[in-house]
């Protein structure tokens, strides 16, 4: 298995996964969708709301705020020693007072650990009229996107087979499948329709290209072929704001090679051959 980037920053992160298997590019799709845990507001207390929101679309606006995240400072709520009671070591208080006119935006979330701040602070959250306010409590919870969306690091992830594009020689150049292509996938080059080799990952798998070349009549079979790679698949993964899409890449690849290793060794003693006896053999 081979991973080759085309781009990776902070939000956005592109790569080919190279042969591999459907099955496990879809797990590395679930690991880091629901697997990858971050910061996301699951308790709050409201003292003062004015506002025109209820109370319980205001928590839900709140819940939704992408809050940044450093994964080796905390811990799961489940895993942590305080047994779900809440301390710094899975939780993060945060604290909202703002009196009207004027719009509510998550950098008025004050938090107590200053890393944990929100990921955008110009997400506006209410807006509020002359004598209107709202004084509220907060608590985030270090948990993953399994337990509910709002805990999942991303806003996009998904892959796709990687294209291949095959031209044959009985392709007579009329340009029909250039024209009808709507990624600029193809061009003619020496009286022969040719793919763009930077522009092949674009290509949608569509087929308008072939239908456009029966459309020719040049005989029953496209003089131009579209099919799909089943061992290489194009990721792209956008990033919500609370880590950084390379940490959410690595943390999904740590989560399946654990599983594995658990299912290796729950394998081992259904069978009596332990891990290390079957790396001997």
């Amino acid at each position: 298995m081979e991973i080759a980037f085309s781009r990776l920053d902070d939000t956005v992160g592109r790569f080919c996964l190279q042969t591999s298997s459907t099955a496990f590019a879809n797990a590395i799709r679930r690991a880091m969708i629901g697997q990858v845990p971050t910061l996301a507001i699951d308790e709050i207390r409201i003292y003062d709301n004015t506002s025109a929101l209820f109370d319980e679309m205001l928590a839900h606006r709140l819940g939704l705020i992408p809050l940044r995240t450093e994964s080796s400072c905390y811990v799961r709520r489940e895993k942590c020693t305080c047994n779900g009671e809440g301390c710094p070591a899975c939780t993060v208080t945060y604290t909202l007072s703002v009196e009207g006119p004027g719009t509510i935006y998550s950098r008025d979330l004050i938090p107590a650990d200053p890393t944990a701040e929100p990921a955008d602070p110009n997400i506006p959250i209410v807006k509020l009229t002359k004598d209107q306010k709202v004084v509220l409590e907060a608590k985030a919870v270090f948990s993953a996107g399994e337990e509910h969306a709002k805990w999942q690091p991303t806003s996009a992830c998904g892959y796709k087979n990687f294209p291949v594009i095959d031209v044959r020689d009985n392709c007579d150049a009329c340009g029909r499948c250039v024209d009808e292509c709507p990624r600029g996938i193809l061009t003619l080059e020496h009286k022969k329709v040719v793919p763009i080799p930077e522009r092949i990952e674009e290509c949608s798998l569509c087929r308008l290209c072939e239908r456009a070349c029966i459309g020719t009549g040049i005989g029953d079979e496209p003089a131009i072929k579209v099919k799909a790679d089943n061992s290489r698949f194009i990721f792209v993964v956008e990033g919500d704001g609370s880590l950084p899409v390379k940490t959410i890449i690595e943390q999904a690849l740590v989560y399946i090679k654990e599983q594995s290793a658990d299912l290796m060794e729950c394998i081992g003693e259904i069978s009596g051959v332990t891990i290390d006896e079957e790396k001997e053999e």
